[in-house]
């Protein structure tokens, strides 16, 4: 139970302020929030078994204590990830000739793909031997995220700087990654001899990724730009 709840907290954090969450917000612009969250649903199931039959099968075939470390590391690069932002584009948008619920799994599948909620799942899958809690805590949890960008996100675009959510969630992920290579490294290397620079590097790339080279306010100046066309195309 505490590896489904682990998976359903990083990826509800993960996906506050990703593309594929402005994209279900968007979607929900189109079509009716339930089958906004079914395409979602279904997407999600497809994309994140993949992740985890990919996780599992690497956890098979390389040693434990160096997964935890790749994952480890992958929390970082996620942090900084989030810190970043994603550059958004509205291809994933284009119309598909099928039905609302059909339109929103493609879209949402092939946006998922290669995305950090998806990375994130194969490195939580390496670490673990329950497949299942893995799958159905990230399944959950893209649901709630999602549900949540669908039902509040012009809110909390209005009210909360996109800036503070991706900080606060990339310092939850990089809280993690540091958590766990501090509990897979060997005990001689937790010193300060090791551990100033290992502090230094995180806050020079934090700088440089999460400041000088960040995507600022573009999830929400697209979400209410869209917003706004919307409520406009109905008076």
């Amino acid at each position: 139970m505490a590896i489904f709840i682990k998976a359903l907290l990083l990826v509800v954090v993960a996906e506050m302020g990703d593309k594929t969450q402005l994209l279900a917000m968007a979607m929900a612009g189109k079509y009716k929030v339930k089958q906004v969250l079914t395409g979602v649903l279904i997407a999600t199931i497809l994309n994140h078994a993949l992740a985890v039959t990919a996780g599992s099968y690497l956890s098979l075939i390389i040693p434990m204590n160096t997964v935890k470390i790749v994952a480890a590391i992958s929390f970082l690069i996620f942090g900084l990830w989030t810190l970043r932002g994603d550059k958004i584009d509205k291809e994933s948008e284009k119309k598909h000739r099928f039905g609302p619920i059909i339109t929103v799994s493609i879209a949402f599948f092939l946006a998922e793909m290669g995305d950090k909620t998806q990375l994130m799942t194969i490195a939580i899958a390496a670490g673990s031997n329950q497949p299942i809690f893995i799958l159905m805590g990230t399944t959950v949890g893209m649901l709630i995220a999602d549900g949540i960008g669908i039902l509040g996100g012009a809110w909390m675009c209005r009210h909360i700087p996109e800036m503070y959510i991706k900080w606060v969630a990339g310092i939850i992920f990089m809280f993690f990654g540091t958590l766990t290579i501090y509990s897979a490294v060997p005990s001689w290397l937790i010193n300060p001899i090791y551990i100033i620079p290992y502090f230094l590097i995180i806050g020079v790339l934090i700088y440089i990724i999460g400041v000088k080279f960040a995507y600022h306010g573009q999830a929400c100046d697209i979400l209410l730009a869209d917003k706004n066309d919307l409520k406009n195309n109905n008076l």
